[in-house]
């Protein structure tokens, strides 16, 4: 199984990012203190790939992760969704002992 993955839907939409504001193709997840379970994910383009990133690529779509944050989602796939409460990415961490309503903090 690799370290974490990225959904079809998700790389699609970071394309289109991307594309749109002519910067490469690659998304970075992070993790940080804060939120109401603990952790909080944040998401945004990265301009390159650091040394020691742990990197994934799906469709022509970079995802990458430092060893910090590597070690909280190990195993995890990041997801695009759409629904009526609005689109965002989402992460299905099977490291997470709980999470909040709202998906985007979590904690172990």
């Amino acid at each position: 199984m690799a370290d974490i993955a990225l959904s079809p839907s998700a790389a699609k939409r970071v394309a289109t990012i991307a594309a749109r504001q002519g910067r490469p193709a690659i998304l970075r997840l992070s993790v940080e203190g804060g939120g109401c379970a603990g952790f909080q994910y944040q998401f945004g383009l990265a301009d390159a790939v650091e040394a020691d990133d742990t990197r994934v690529e799906q469709d022509g779509v970079s995802l990458v992760v430092d060893p910090v944050t590597l070690d909280l989602v190990r195993g995890a796939t990041v997801d695009f969704v759409e629904s009526l409460g609005g689109a965002a990415f989402q992460v299905a961490n099977p490291n997470a002992a709980s999470g909040c309503g709202c998906g985007t903090s979590f904690s172990v």
